[in-house]
């Protein structure tokens, strides 16, 4: 008998390349979605009798091609099927599938499949939706989960996402250089936004938290068809060293453990070791971009072995870097955060401050500029910081950690 569970990860893995095929086949997402999903039926029902196939992709498009058009006749009855090279550019043998999956074929073919879910006329939630519903094969009840949001509501963002695809008549031919190079940064910002919705969730057991394991597995296919891309290796390291600290962000009482506070010996050393091996690859090329830095600065955290360890300066200069090259608030506001290292709260608030009129509706800039009023001993504007946060959280373990804070404050009032 064949392992479920390599069944399920064998179905997962192949998932991309599959659907990808069997979309530049049939022309249209349904369709493809739909062969898929009857191949991998019949390999519940095959594999564990005949044990699994060579190539476990090639078995699943050949299958899939061939149960779509099965689906295609019984839709069809009284129209006549297209022409076979409408349907297929390829044969029905497993064999040169597999071939043809080693090469080209498979490289585009994923290519495609991620470009049309992050087509540039949908917004970026609907290109998450679709990717985690074509991509990842997750289920609806799964991404509205994910998303806080109702099972209809998602089936309909997915829908509105499919049919807007349709109407742009994405080309479903090769991408050309150009194309790739002006999409895969696309791409890359899908997976950055979905993990970030993993990541800001309130520990594991959060629905949510799923997303960033997700996240890599997509940022892992990319690297591999971009594997001398060092944005791509910078993004991969960037997500596999924040990943790193799940296990300590998060105490048994599901609340929020800063950085400094967390216990290093839970930080995953496994995947530290992925990502800095990855950074110092891209550095190597000397085109440094977002990312990079990035993980850069993620790289300098999980290299410092104790909280006290922590080069602040070299993270104050990346961040500075990085103004330079993607200037936005936000950034200013984390390059505040290591200023106060190295340079004293007064210097980090007077750095945030012009940064109120477009930071007023987001979460971290009062929780930062709480913690630094509360450091200068201003209490009374510590406290109104602190509570504007809470207003913001993103999340009940955001706001429980705001409330730590305004109860430390209180207590040494009282004191």
């Amino acid at each position: 008998m064949t392992d479920p569970a390599w069944i399920d990860a064998a179905l997962t893995g192949a998932r991309p390349q599959a659907v990808g095929a069997l979309l530049r086949y049939f022309r249209d997402l349904d369709t493809a979605e739909e062969a898929f999903q009857d191949a991998c039926l019949r390999a519940l029902k095959s594999w564990p009798v005949n044990g699994p196939p060579r190539d476990p992709a090639a078995w699943l498009i050949m299958v899939g091609r061939n149960a779509g058009i099965d689906g295609v006749r019984r839709r069809a009855k009284q129209t006549a099927l297209p022409d076979e090279a409408v349907l297929s550019d390829t044969d029905d043998a497993e064999t040169p599938l597999a071939e043809r999956l080693d090469g080209a074929d498979y490289r585009d073919d994923v290519l495609r499949l991620l470009f049309i879910c992050c087509h540039p006329d949908l917004p970026a939630t609907q290109q998450i939706a679709l990717a985690l519903r074509i991509v990842s094969g997750l289920s609806v009840r799964q991404i509205a989960r994910a998303f806080l949001v109702g099972e209809r509501a998602m089936e309909q963002r997915i829908t509105r996402a499919k049919a807007k695809v349709a109407d742009a008549g994405t080309p479903f031919e090769t991408p050309g250089p150009a194309e790739r190079a002006e999409r895969v940064a696309a791409v890359a910002a899908m997976i950055y936004l979905l993990f970030n919705e993993g990541y800001s969730a309130g520990g594991r057991r959060d629905d949510r938290a799923r997303l960033a394991d997700e996240a890599i597995r997509l940022a892992r296919l990319l690297l591999r068809l971009y594997q001398t891309e060092p944005e791509i290796m910078g993004l991969t390291a960037l997500l596999l060293l924040q990943h790193s600290r799940a296990a300590a962000r998060f105490d048994e009482a599901g609340e929020m453990v800063l950085m400094d506070d967390q216990d290093r010996s839970l930080w995953d050393r496994r995947l530290i070791a992925e990502g800095l091996a990855l950074v110092d690859k891209a550095m190597r090329h000397r085109r440094p971009g977002p990312y990079q830095i990035q993980a850069a600065i993620a790289a300098l955290h999980a290299r410092a072995a104790r909280a006290e360890d922590t080069d602040w300066a070299g993270i104050a200069a990346l961040y500075a870097a990085l103004e330079r090259l993607a200037p936005s608030p936000v950034i200013t506001l984390n390059r505040a955060v290591a200023v106060s290292k190295t340079d004293g709260p007064r210097a980090a608030l007077e750095l945030i401050e012009p940064l109120a009129p477009r930071l007023a509706g987001y979460f971290h800039f009062h929780g930062v500029r709480g913690a630094l009023l509360q450091q200068l001993g201003e209490a009374a504007e510590a406290r109104v910081a602190f509570n504007q946060a809470i207003a913001l959280a993103n999340s009940p373990a955001e706001a429980a950690h705001i409330r730590l804070h305004l109860d430390r404050l209180q207590a040494g009032l009282a004191s």
